[in-house]
């Protein structure tokens, strides 16, 4: 059994951001590879035209976990994160585990404006404290502000419409690099190759709009293991000081659920990957042809949600699936320690020998799927 305390130590301690590694103990080369990105064309107000000027997001190297001494690749697993992470730290084991496990490369890609797609500001307490103290005054006692949450936060409460703005400019990214990898042309994969997903929280939110939309036939073969995801937006909670400020996700709920694609001038183009994500926003809208697309689905798709799970609810994730669909494919699961969805595997927990058994249930399972 994998000891996932000292895995996510050392692997940490090893990681280093666009420096390409061998690791000793697992046999597993992490590689990293550039790629540049293009804006979705959406008019999204003034934030488009500000955050265009974000370099980083725009050309950046996303990591790749592969079993060493292999040639060109014939598999792959895209991993995707959650919402406002800013760094790979508790993904590494996640990696290493189901590349081990499966003996597939293991793509870890970089939501936009997430991780190191968002200028390093955006994290550092020291460039944060001005506007930390401004949404404290202006929102005052309400203690779900933070230095984690801040950043998104007023990114939010200023254009909501972000939102699907990065997560429009990540679907554009993954058919770009799935059409990439199933024309041979990445450096590391064989034409054709099978690519599979592993998706965690928002992560799951944004495949399961990949696998709607289906850009160019891309997503019809890929299989999808979601972890902590795949609810309705209507029932995410998303107020955390590692998340969102009660504020910012008031004001996001407000306007995808009442305002979003009912615009008197549309702003956005109506194209698959649009109707698909209104299709995912509340569970009455649409509801026919969302349980139809998972039913008919059903078979690709698996998944594990958690009983104190209050970001994503397994009834959020039964509501977009259909009750016998979100039955079937994902399984509620408890642990004997506490743990949150930011946090399900807290690797400085006193059970550790309870956190590496909950660790290797899940994975085996998502492993055992992915493989």
């Amino acid at each position: 059994m994998m000891n996932f305390n000292e895995r996510y130590i050392e692997l940490n301690s090893q990681f280093s951001q666009g420096i390409d590694h061998h690791v000793e103990e697992t046999n597993i080369d992490i590689r990293f590879f550039r790629f540049h990105s293009h804006s979705t064309g959406e008019k999204g107000g003034t934030s488009q035209r500000t955050d265009i000027n974000i370099t980083e997001n725009f050309s950046f190297e996303y990591p790749v976990f592969i079993p060493a001494g292999k040639n060109k690749q014939e598999n792959a697993i895209l991993l995707l994160h959650g919402l406002n992470e800013r760094n790979w730290s508790k993904y590494l084991p996640w990696a290493e585990f189901l590349c081990l496990n499966t003996g597939k490369p293991v793509i870890l890609f970089p939501i936009a404006f997430h991780i190191n797609r968002a200028p390093v500001t955006w994290s550092n307490p020291r460039n944060l404290i001005n506007l930390l103290n401004f949404r404290k005054e202006k929102y005052n006692g309400d203690h779900s502000i933070s230095y984690a949450n801040v950043a998104l936060s007023d990114r939010i409460s200023q254009s909501p419409e972000r939102f699907y703005l990065s997560g429009r400019q990540t679907w554009a990214d993954l058919t770009v690099l799935f059409e990439e990898i199933k024309t041979g042309a990445h450096p590391l994969f064989k034409e054709d190759t099978q690519i599979d997903v592993f998706a965690y929280s928002i992560g799951a939110f944004l495949s399961q709009v990949a696998l709607m939309a289906n850009q160019k036939g891309l997503f019809s073969d890929s299989r999808l293991f979601m972890f902590c995801g795949g609810s309705i937006f209507r029932s995410m909670f998303g107020i955390s000081r590692s998340i969102l400020d009660k504020p910012a996700f008031e004001k996001l709920q407000q306007y995808y659920i009442h305002f979003f694609g009912n615009e008197v001038t549309s702003e956005w183009e109506r194209d698959n990957a649009f109707d698909a994500f209104v299709q995912m926003i509340t569970p009455e809208r649409h509801r026919s042809e969302r349980e139809k697309f998972f039913s008919s689905f059903k078979e690709k798709i698996k998944g594990i949600a958690l009983s104190n799970d209050l970001v994503i609810p397994y009834h959020g994730i039964i509501e977009a699936l259909g009750e016998t669909n979100g039955h079937t494919s994902i399984q509620l699961l408890d642990f004997p320690f506490p743990y949150t969805h930011e946090n399900p595997f807290p690797h400085n927990s006193k059970d550790i020998t309870s956190v590496n058994n909950a660790f290797t249930n899940v994975f085996t399972r998502a492993a055992d799927f992915l493989a």
